[in-house]
Formats: C-alpha cells, structure tokens, sequence
C-alpha cells in the first residue's frame, strides 16, 4: 500500500496525468489537436529534446548546470550537414558531430572540476563562442541538397519511427543506470553533499568530468535526430532551446539543488511541455505565452522542491 502511494505521489506520475488530461480537455475544446499528424509532431518533432533533457538532467543532479546545450545542438547539426553535402560517408557525418559533442562537454567538465570555475559561467561563456562561431562559419545560410539516407529520424524501424526508438531507449537505459549502477550513485552523491561524497571515497572531479562527457553523448544524439528530421538544416541556434531542455529536466521532478530528480521524469516533462505548445496554437491562444508557462512551471516546481527539503529537514530533526 505504501509503495502504491509512493508511485502516485511520484513527479512521474503526476506527470502523466497532466499530459492525458491537457489532451482530453484540448481534445474536447478542439478534436482536431487529437489528429495524428499533430499527436506525431508532439511526440517525434520533439523527441530530440527529451534526449538531450536526459543528459541535462544528469548534469543538474550533479549540481551543475549547462546553458550552452542549445547553441551546443546548433552547431551540431549544422556540422553534421556540412559533412554530408561534402561526401563524408553518412555514418560519419552522424558520428563525428557526437564525438566532438563529447570532447567540447568534457572540456567544460574539466574547466568546472579541476579549476573549480562555476558551471553557468563555463557554459556562457562556451554559448558566447559556439554562437558566434555559427554564424561565422556559416552566414546563417541554411544547408539543402542533403544526400538520400541521411534523415535518420526519418526513419521506421519495425514501424516505430526512430525519434521513438532513441527516447525511449536512452531513457530506460539512463534511468536503470542512474538507479542500479555505482557511478549513477556517485552522482547522486556528489550533487547532495559533495563533502559527504569526497569523505566517502568518490572521486570528485573524475566524476563531474564523466558527466559532462556523458551529457556530451545525449546532446550529440540530440544533434543528430534534430539535423535529419527535416529536409534542410536551419544553420542558427534554435531560439530559447536551452531553457525548453532545462525547464524539462527541472520540471521532471530534477531538484536545481543537485542531488535527485529522474530522467523519467525529464523525458515525460519535455513531452508535457511540447504539448502545451501545441495546445496553445488549438485553443488560440498566443503561443508567446509558452514562455510564461515554462516559467510559471520552473518557478512551481523549485517552491515545491524547496518546501520538500525542508519537511524532509524537519522530519530528520524530529
């Protein structure tokens, strides 16, 4: 009975919930939000940042943060166009935008652990680079002509398109990982008490390097799923995409604080959040007023974080 009031107290149900709710009440208001083509630009339109939600959250439960992921992803997808109009052999040209993911994360991770600068002034310093960057590089100009068998989240394995696949794939197997594995625990550690974790053996500064190395990975994914779901590549930085990937992992239940949260819950978040986009556009309603929603729900769920710890800090003392 206890583990059954557990599950629905949990972030992830409550979630859940709220997603089959909006699309009965949006689907009532206006039946046509219940269409399958819009039901798959929910889902598989957005897939990428469920992803790369998974990879932020990790980071946060660390307690770091990373505010450059959405000129991070940008640049990504743009480099992983450029490799394929110029004949690069398509595996590599979804391949080699991950790797530099991982190695451009990991020297954030390094500048954060070992030279103990904060997280958001690396990562807004490494947006600042990787904007301007882009559009040197590029002159905004957008990337066609991209070769037959690039579109990768265009396709249908088993009948279940990819975004799919990957989403819930990295989500299951980031979740089972964080919960089971030791270096899952380790992160848990060292974003609830670093000092506790440090006594307790945990190599601090290798472990905040594998996560952003790790996160590096997710963001790549995410690149790569965001570069070849369309026929062309807008070579800028998707606007605000950043704080929709944080808003997600934060949201999901990932405690700004560091020390828990899930990846269940970021993934369910980042689909709750594409679909209050969409449920704007149905009941006409301005879809500026997202941002006021993911504001709204980032401001909610830090009050309810902070209210948690300290009945959780009253309970310890009593």
């Amino acid at each position: 009975m206890k583990r059954l009031v557990r599950i629905i107290a949990s972030q992830e149900f409550v979630l859940l919930v709220v997603i089959v709710a909006l699309m009965i009440c949006v689907g009532w208001i206006n039946p046509r939000f219940l269409a399958e083509r819009n039901l798959q630009s929910i889902f598989l339109g957005n897939a990428y940042i469920a992803v790369a939600a998974i990879g932020m959250s990790l980071i946060i439960i660390s307690g770091n943060i990373d505010i450059s992921v959405g000129s991070l992803i940008g640049v990504l997808a743009t480099l992983s166009g450029t490799l394929a109009v110029n004949n690069v052999p398509i595996v590599l040209a979804w391949t080699i935008p991950i790797v530099v993911s991982i190695l451009i994360t990991s020297f954030m991770g390094v500048l954060v652990a070992y030279l103990r600068i904060p997280s958001i002034v690396v990562t807004l310093g490494m947006m600042s680079v990787l904007k301007g960057a882009l559009i040197v590089a590029t002159g905004g100009a957008w990337i066609n002509n991209l070769p037959e068998g690039f579109h990768l989240a265009q396709a249908h394995p088993f009948g279940i398109p990819m975004p799919i696949w990957f989403m819930v794939t990295l989500t299951a197997g980031a979740a089972i990982w964080m919960k089971y594995g030791s270096f899952g625990r380790s992160v848990y550690a060292i974003g609830g008490n670093a000092e506790a974790a440090r006594l307790s053996g945990i190599d601090r500064e290798r472990t905040i390097v594998k996560v952003f190395a790790i996160h590096g990975f997710f963001v790549g994914i995410a690149g790569i799923l965001f570069a070849t779901q369309l026929s062309i590549i807008q070579s800028t930085v998707p606007p605000n995409l950043e704080l929709t990937i944080i808003t997600a992992s934060v949201v999901g239940g990932v405690s700004i604080l560091g020390g828990t949260g899930t990846v269940i819950g970021s993934t369910l978040a980042a689909i709750l959040i594409a679909a209050i986009a969409s449920s704007l556009i149905f009941v006409s309603i301005s879809p500026y007023w997202l941002r006021s929603v993911q504001g709204i729900l980032i401001l909610l769920t830090v009050l309810a974080d902070l209210w948690r710890r300290q009945r959780q800090r009253r309970s310890a003392r009593s």
